[in-house]
């Protein structure tokens, strides 16, 4: 009988766990991998799309282009799971499986933050962006404020992506001086575990005029006094607010006994969970590495190596060391890097490439080859 793996979602960490796996044994194994959704949407796209760089139906990959030796595609929602028996209920059946892979990130949660879906506007989901496509040509002045409203958040730098493109839509359309742009971020500086980045980052806003609310959260919106109201009591008035949502584990993570304190706890090293058989990648987990796509590949690397470890009887794979890149657009035609290393020293680390158009080709090249090696076909991220 064939080894039975089910992998549960197909973003960045269940894509590339199942292309490793079809890569090293194809259909010798059996491999299912269960999505609620029937597309992939990179986290960048939805900043094309918000600004009408891209169309919507432009930045979703199908699942259904997955083809590959030894998987099965089933979008359907995950109903239960029970990580002692690998036992897994969805809408169209259960399945029982020899490995079994939690991969399916963290769910959004704007209606946790009083007055967001009355009175702003949230760009973290396909939907939100598209419904901001519309939003922004009729805002024309006023202060407006891209805020996080808890932690964690997935793509720390996203915030201040966002008010860069802003910045220069604006200006675009001639209305910037007649606006104002603040980052409200729970951080003191914008990107923590790498100083070099942050500076850039800061010395950007100042150049565009943008302010940076430092250490402060988002608590709830006023619709109709059009104030945002941070954790420390402040009010901020807005006619534009641009928010990041409450992220939380799934609720069917939850309920399932996987989860203590919200997120999965893993073996650092290995990232399974403390059930035999029972892995856990990306932002579902509490490995300490930030919520972001590039991290999850990384650590679905590592699973990978070690189911075929596993499977082959041969030496357990080097441990998951947390490291990353992450691209930051500054607008302009300009990309910025950050690689970061979370769990290899006593304390992150962090280093950075300073924005060039260079960089901007290295963005496209790193989306277009995911889509290739993921979906076999070819894709730009630029419309």
């Amino acid at each position: 009988m064939k080894t039975r793996i089910v992998v549960l979602g197909a973003g960045f960490g269940g894509l590339e766990l199942t292309t490793i796996l079809s890569e090293a044994f194809g259909d010798k194994i059996d491999i299912l991998l269960i999505d609620k959704g029937d597309s992939f949407v990179f986290g960048f796209s939805k900043l094309d799309v918000m600004f009408g760089r891209q169309k919507a139906a432009d930045v979703r990959h199908p699942y259904r282009l997955i083809l590959k030796p030894g998987v099965r595609f089933l979008q359907s929602m995950v109903q239960a799971i029970d990580p002692l028996a690998r036992r897994v209920v969805t809408e169209h059946g259960t399945f029982e499986a020899d490995i079994l892979v939690v991969a399916l990130g963290a769910d959004l949660h704007p209606a946790a933050t009083p007055g967001l879906v009355e009175g702003g506007n949230e760009f973290y989901s396909v939907a939100g962006a598209e419904a901001l496509r519309d939003v922004l040509p009729r805002f024309e002045k006023g202060p407006a404020i891209v805020g996080v409203t808890s932690t964690p958040f997935k793509c720390p730098p996203a915030p201040s992506e966002t008010a860069f493109l802003l910045h220069d839509y604006l200006m675009a359309r001639g209305v910037r001086a007649h606006t104002e742009i603040s980052v409200v971020m729970p951080f003191g500086i914008p990107i923590p575990p790498a100083p070099d980045s942050s500076q850039a980052i800061l010395a950007a806003f100042a150049a565009r005029g943008i302010r940076y609310i430092k250490d402060s959260l988002v608590t709830s919106l006023d619709p109709q006094r059009k104030v945002a109201v941070l954790n420390d009591g402040r009010q901020l008035p807005y006619a534009l607010f641009l928010g990041v949502p409450v992220h939380r584990p799934p609720g069917v993570v939850l309920e399932s006994g996987l989860a203590v304190d919200g997120w999965v706890p893993v073996n650092k090293q290995t990232l399974e969970t403390r059930f035999p058989g029972v892995y856990a990648v990306g932002d579902v987990n509490s490995v300490g590495t930030p919520k972001a796509g590039v991290f999850a590949e990384g650590a679905a690397k590592v699973a990978a190596a070690g189911i075929i470890a596993q499977l082959r009887g041969g030496e357990a794979p080097a441990p998951y060391d947390g490291a990353g890149s992450c691209y930051v657009e500054f607008g302009g035609q300009q990309v910025g890097r950050i690689d970061v290393n979370f769990l290899t020293g006593p304390k992150p680390t962090g280093t950075f490439q300073a924005q060039s158009e260079a960089l901007v080709a290295e963005k496209v090249h790193f989306g277009s080859s995911r889509i290739q090696r993921w979906f076999g076909r070819a894709w730009s991220t630029k419309g």
